[in-house]
């Protein structure tokens, strides 16, 4: 599934009514229609009054026409003007006409006083937010700013329409106040800024409404921002046929650990062999190698040469050995950052073998990122927000504040695949493609859910999957172990190695066609 921004998303607008001969006004018409639908499924008519906060543009137009259709099903509706009528644009008035026709009461709020507004949303049972939509920017000011923030005091649940009021489509932020959703009906396609916290979480869940645009429209080509969907997992998980073996699903090295980090090298391995890796090859320094031994059983340990615990650089002879032998390199978990790491990963770039480099393996390369373009060989980095902004030589709020851009950015810098580990993890190539992975939850904060996904994306890289498909699938099937834990057993005390464990029943509900996408569809 495609994501735009708002730019995008105008421009399609304009195709679908120039191009297409699709009047506004039945794109309105659907889009509130939809907006009635999500409305009916969140807060049944029997629970009370429906309040509409119509704003002037073409976004009040789709919440004063799902203002008429909740109208004529028996609802009570009551729409909020945020200004004059004569303000309004000539769509949106029509709109308002019909309206008051179908029986909704409009009061304009200018008229009203702070105590009378909150009033006036103290007995809803919905509020339906359509004051702004994606092309709104800067702070919400005058009667909208006091009607968001009314709608927030009121405690009633919220659905807005195509984005909350005051947040920005295309960064997720907002300068001012902003409408906390329990829903959101997007039109079209997902935009940006609902997929980057905090929109995400300002969001609620998120609807995504067919309004009828051309398929053509809707899969344009230069739109290359995707939200990866678990109909697009299920293509990518490789098959198992009747004869196959364990060399059909590829042989993973593993290469990590150190002195007080003996967990990591563990739980990259559980995760290349819990997605489905055929041979492991785990290698750890001679120090924690009796260690780690003990803890792995399926895997294979190897020893390499260590300096105080650490990798030594003369542990590249042996690394090389073992990476010749391999389709497949993980390195970085808890390797620590001492010299003899940033020899090996120099090395390992060297290789052309496909690597997945995580953790101290970045950490060794910060401020000089440069590096990883001179690899001989398909990479995956795996970042976190801090380890980003430390190998770009940034600060982290500024990874933090453009996710997809900082992502994208990085891969087409340093010609790697970047997989921006967060609260919704971005996925970019180097060809400028990105793709949004929505699942996981809060329980997944905890040590070792980033050396689980190492293994897991370098298993699948393994196992015959293109290096960006292989991320985006590992990333969605990790965080829906996650999820389907959760569920079961809540989020506290989630560990990386129960996650690990519970790939195979993610990819067991994926094969099934049971997808944790984030966002729901709205059709006929």
């Amino acid at each position: 599934m495609r994501v735009v921004t708002s730019a995008q998303i105008a421009e399609l607008d304009r195709r679908a009514t120039e191009r297409n001969g699709i009047p506004v006004e039945r794109l309105m018409e659907t889009a509130g229609r939809r907006v009635a639908q999500a409305a009916l499924d969140l807060v049944p008519g029997s629970r009370g009054l429906v309040t509409v906060l119509a704003g002037k543009g073409h976004n009040g137009g789709d919440g004063l026409v799902a203002a008429r259709v909740l109208a004529s099903r028996g609802i009570s509706v009551v729409a909020l003007l945020v200004a004059d009528e004569t303000e309004y644009s000539r769509e949106t008035g029509r709109t308002l006409g019909r309206a008051r026709e179908a029986g909704v009461r409009v009061i304009n709020t200018s008229a009203l006083a702070a105590g009378e507004l909150s009033r006036a949303l103290s007995t809803a049972g919905l509020i339906i937010d359509a004051l702004f939509g994606t092309g709104f920017r800067g702070p919400a000011r005058g009667s909208a700013a006091a009607l968001i923030d009314a709608a927030n005091t009121s405690k009633k649940p919220v659905l807005a329409v195509d984005v909350p009021s005051g947040l920005n489509a295309d960064t997720g932020q907002a300068d001012g106040p902003v409408v906390r959703a329990l829903a959101t009906v997007t039109m079209g396609l997902p935009k940006v800024g609902l997929l980057i916290p905090p929109g995400i979480e300002l969001a609620g869940t998120i609807y995504v409404a067919d309004i009828g645009y051309p398929p053509e429209l809707i899969d344009e080509p230069s739109i290359t921002t995707h939200l990866v969907t678990g109909e697009m997992v299920r293509t990518h998980i490789p098959a198992r046929p009747f004869d196959s073996h364990k060399g059909t699903f590829g042989r993973t090295l593993v290469i990590a650990g150190s002195v007080g980090f003996t967990g990591a090298p563990v739980l990259a391995a559980l995760g290349a062999l819990r997605i489905g890796g055929g041979l492991v090859t785990l290698a750890a320094p001679r120090t924690v190698y009796p260690i780690v031994a003990a803890h792995v059983i399926e895997a294979m340990p190897t020893p390499l040469d260590d300096d105080g615990g650490a990798l030594s650089a003369s542990a590249l002879a042996r690394v090389e050995e073992l990476a010749a032998a391999s389709d497949v390199v993980a390195v970085g978990p808890g390797l620590s950052t001492a010299p003899g790491v940033r020899r090996v990963v120099e090395g390992l770039l060297a290789s052309g073998k496909p690597l997945v480099v995580d953790a101290d393996a970045l950490n060794v390369l910060a401020g000089q990122s440069e590096i990883l373009r001179r690899a001989t060989g398909p990479v995956v980095i795996t970042p976190h927000p801090g380890e980003l902004a430390r190998l770009l030589g940034k600060q982290t709020r500024e990874v933090l504040t453009d996710r997809l851009g900082e992502a994208r950015g990085a891969a087409e810098r340093l010609r790697c695949i970047v997989v921006l580990k967060s609260a919704s993890t971005v996925v970019a190539t180097p060809e400028g493609d990105a793709y949004f992975v929505l699942t996981g939850n809060p329980g997944m904060a905890t040590g070792g859910m980033g050396d689980v996904l190492t293994g897991a994306i370098a298993s699948l890289i393994g196992q015959g999957i293109s290096p960006a498909e292989a991320a985006w699938t590992a990333a969605y099937l990790h965080g829906m172990a996650a999820d389907l834990l959760a569920e079961e057993r809540g989020m506290a005390g989630m560990l990386a190695s129960e996650v690990a464990r519970n790939l195979p029943a993610a990819i067991a509900r994926v094969l099934r066609g049971e997808f944790r996408d984030g966002v729901r569809v709205l059709r006929d």
